[in-house]
């Protein structure tokens, strides 16, 4: 296990309300994953101080978004390997949006790129929704997530992903109440997906 990056009690950092003071910082290991080890005071509501002991998995921030056909009133996805899926027993090609991290780009610019390497289609127009976290307790990873419309007789490229990043993406259109209702079947079960297919739902009158 390497360590190349510690916070010592010389250098303490502290949250604005003072509750969490952050006492040791540890990188254990950095490749595609970037994992901490980090140590914390708790100033609990009675006044006590706790030590929280916890590892954080930190790789960047990222965006997502959903293509929507308006004239068909279809969505578009790809299917791709998911490891972590896989370990669970599971079948491991999941359904997604079009996603990924945003490489020092602003979140449109990223999302712009993103959708043309996978889905093969260039966005008309991008409207942004808003941030979420997936799992905020040990991912650092914030998700911009973005609506954005294509017409499918367009494709401007291949898609499918990059070689380079050893992609293999399939490319697939859907009717958007199809594709929602497919969340309860569990044939999708990607968060960000399921999130923005809610809100396109809740939002369809104006899609």
């Amino acid at each position: 296990m390497s360590v190349d990056n510690q916070v010592n009690s010389g250098t303490l950092a502290a949250n604005d309300d003072g509750r969490i003071t952050l006492v040791e910082k540890q990188t254990v290991w950095k490749r595609f994953v970037h994992m901490q080890t980090l140590v914390f005071d708790q100033k609990m509501p009675d006044g006590r101080v706790i030590r929280i002991d916890r590892e954080v998995h930190d790789h960047g921030s990222a965006a997502a978004i959903l293509l929507y056909d308006a004239a068909r009133n279809m969505v578009v996805f790809v299917r791709q390997f998911r490891p972590a899926v896989f370990m669970n027993g599971e079948p491991a090609f999941l359904l997604e949006v079009p996603a990924g991290l945003l490489d020092d780009d602003n979140a449109e610019d990223a999302i712009r790129r993103e959708a043309m390497e996978e889905s093969g289609y260039a966005v008309e127009s991008v409207k942004y929704l808003f941030d979420m976290y997936a799992s905020p307790g040990t991912l650092t990873e914030k998700v911009s997530l973005f609506f954005g419309r294509i017409d499918l007789d367009i494709k401007a490229g291949e898609g499918g992903g990059l070689d380079s990043e050893g992609e293999d993406l399939e490319v697939i259109a859907l009717s958007l109440d199809d594709a929602f209702a497919m969340i309860s079947t569990g044939e999708i079960t990607d968060a960000k997906t399921i999130i923005l297919l809610q809100w396109a739902m809740l939002n369809r009158q104006t899609l």
